[in-house]
């Protein structure tokens, strides 16, 4: 620059006096060919620029143009040799005030010219003393991240987040210039979308957590709770891009700040709102890094607020159950005793939607628990057994007031509803560990848990797949198997295990419990009576048609196994005479059936192996009544 605005200020005076109108003359200037003239049309065009007119910005921003006004900026970062610090600082203030008057017309802001200038302004942001111009660096980079979608992804480039966030955590409390900060943060946060972002700019995405975690640990103002809020609203999008990216960083620090950040919260006195995001905030670290995220030693240099692993796992879990037995509460009182309609349906709503947060976060620490327990004396074992203990007994009076509430639900005629769904969710989790804990209020409420539809149900489905591990495990013994019969939970089941066998996509996790289910109350028949059912004819069907999509052999020895025992309470006359059982169906049968018994079973498979002996044993009883399948079998099998 060979001018300094001083001198052009006094060059620009006497075009001002002349009788062309200011704007032309401002363009005129604008348009010449010396900095001198260029730099005096600056000093006016910052005038036209508060005036508002979109038409007159835009003119006067093509005549200036975008490569001088980033000469300048340049210029005023020291970036250019030559001129005085006091006339750099000069130039940089002229450069910031015009292009945040330009960028007040939309179009303008969202022109490439003045995308182009957003890392040399947040370059102003990280070195700047001056809070004047700091608040004009946000102002400005406000107005180009709302013009445009360009705009808001412009801050994701290499290194424009750092330089921007990082000063925050040094701005006054309270001040403008932490206003226009926070600002700016959250509408990047709400308008950049990461699903079609490149690995470039989801780079920035993660600078952007990462930075904004430090804030949430180290600051102690209204400022935390902001950065809490951006954090759940980033980290709680269904799986994208920047979870896979944040996954692939080697141990960070800002995981650590995210515990710091977590434990401030709930160790305080916050509204209930605020300690909801801070476990919605747990919930979203151990939804993306794994449940043993609670429980990993994590160290941190710069604070002292790190909790003990075993007092940050029990503070989570404690607060999270606190919230449950408030909001349980609350909801059965607006469900069934509140007079409010309007205001109880936007309230329970609500309620909802947070129970659900509640229960996932807590659905995770029990598979942590098991982990932990799973691993005792293991080297990445991190938690004290007597912390397991006292976990387990937290989450057994949990799981005892969920129990309740479905009890209350029950009592009432109430079983539709989301909420009544993730209840019965997080009872099927809990048991699905401990199979026996709370087993009289569960046998009790089993008959009704198997009637909760979630809210866009037609029939019970789900709630019945909730059940399915404790149900495995509990009609092993006889004692299960009389409970699931006594209300024919056994036909709940079968029909929830024939509609996984319509569904695209089959989940073999589940059709492997349901299966388990069945075999473990066939084997225990003796003890329970079992009418033949027109369910038994469907479940041979959806099990014949489940193994022909499949080559697996856990898939051929589990629905055979299954199968075996189902034709032994029948004839092969009496299938053919049911309807909905033919000739095609019962050839598919005996196919299954030698597949089976042609499979090798591995020496260390012990279920398999039993599978086949009752597929053996079976066959050998019901063979005679079954002439069609001998004949299938005597021709591919030696027996």
């Amino acid at each position: 620059m060979d001018s300094s605005p001083t001198s052009a200020a006094a060059a620009a005076s006497a075009p001002m006096a002349a009788s062309a109108p200011p704007l032309d003359d401002c363009l005129r200037l604008l348009r010449g060919e010396r900095d001198e003239q260029k730099l005096a049309g600056l000093l006016v065009a910052a005038n036209v620029c508060r005036a508002g007119d979109g038409d007159a910005v835009r003119k006067v921003y093509d005549a200036v143009g975008p490569r001088f006004l980033r000469r300048l900026l340049n210029t005023g970062l020291g970036k250019v040799e030559g001129g005085k610090e006091e006339e750099r600082e000069a130039y940089l203030r002229l450069a910031l005030t015009v292009l945040a008057g330009l960028a007040r017309a939309p179009e303008v802001a969202a022109d490439e010219g003045v995308l182009s200038t957003v890392p040399l302004v947040a370059e102003v942001v990280s070195k700047s003393a001056d809070p004047a111009i700091t608040e004009e660096c946000f102002e400005l980079l406000s107005l180009i991240a709302i013009a445009s979608e360009d705009g808001a992804y412009k801050f994701c480039e290499p290194g424009v987040i750092d330089m921007i966030y990082l000063q925050i955590s040094s701005l006054p409390d309270g001040s403008k210039c932490i206003e226009l900060a926070i600002n700016l943060m959250q509408l990047l946060v709400h308008k950049l979308k990461v699903d079609n972002m490149s690995e470039e700019k989801l780079q920035g995405m993660t600078s952007m957590v990462t930075c904004l975690a430090r804030l949430f640990a180290v600051l102690h103002t209204a400022v935390k709770f902001d950065a809490l809020h951006m954090l759940t609203a980033l980290l709680s999008q269904k799986e994208s891009p920047l979870h896979d990216l944040l996954r692939s960083m080697p141990a960070s620090i800002w995981e650590s700040h995210i515990r710091v950040g977590i434990t401030a919260i709930l160790q305080n006195r916050v509204v209930s709102s605020e300690k909801l995001h801070a476990l919605l905030l747990a919930e979203c670290m151990m939804s993306i890094l794994g449940e043993d995220w609670l429980s990993e030693d994590c160290k941190i240099q710069d604070t002292q607020n790190m909790l003990p692993v075993d007092k940050f796992v029990l503070l989570v879990l404690e607060s999270a159950r606190i919230e449950v037995a408030v909001l349980l509460n609350e909801l059965a009182y607006l469900k069934y005793e509140s007079s409010n309609t309007f205001q109880t349906d936007e309230a329970v709503s609500q309620k909802q939607r947070n129970l659900a947060i509640l229960f996932s976060l807590i659905e995770r620490i029990i598979k942590m628990i098991s982990n932990a327990s799973s691993s005792e004396g293991a080297p990445s074992q991190t938690i004290r057994e007597s912390t397991i203990m006292q976990a387990i007994t937290g989450l057994n009076e949990t799981i005892s007031l969920v129990l309740d509430f479905l009890q209350d639900a029950k009592d009432h005629g109430q079983r539709k509803g989301d909420d009544l769904l993730a209840a019965a969710r997080i009872v099927g989790s809990y048991l699905a560990e401990a199979p026996y804990a709370c087993k009289e209020k569960t046998r009790n409420l089993l008959e009704f848990i198997f009637s909760i539809e979630g809210q866009d149900e037609s029939r019970p489905f789900y709630s019945i797949c909730f059940m399915l591990p404790m149900l495995s495990q509990i009609t092993m013994e006889a004692d299960g198997c009389r409970t699931l019969a006594s209300f024919g939970g056994y036909k709940a089941v079968i029909d929830c295990l024939v509609k996984m066998t319509e569904q695209d996509g089959i989940d073999n996790g589940s059709m492997f419990l349901a299966c388990d289910t069945i075999i473990n109350f066939m084997s225990n028949r003796k003890s329970v009576h079992i009418p033949v059912d027109s369910c038994f004819i469907r479940l041979l069907k959806s099990l014949v048609t489940w193994a022909g999509s499949s080559n697996a052999s856990s898939v051929t020895m589990t629905a055979s196994c299954l199968c075996a025992m189902l034709i032994d309470l029948t004839s092969e006359e009496f299938l053919l005479s049911c309807s909905d059982f033919d000739a095609k169906t019962l050839g598919s049968l005996s196919e299954l059936i030698v597949r089976s018994l042609q499979q090798d079973v591995p020496d260390d498979d012990g279920e398999q192996f039993n599978q086949k002996q009752i597929i053996v044993s079976g066959y050998r009883r019901w063979a005679d009544r079954f002439p069609h399948v001998k004949n299938v079998v005597d021709k591919h099998v030696s027996m």
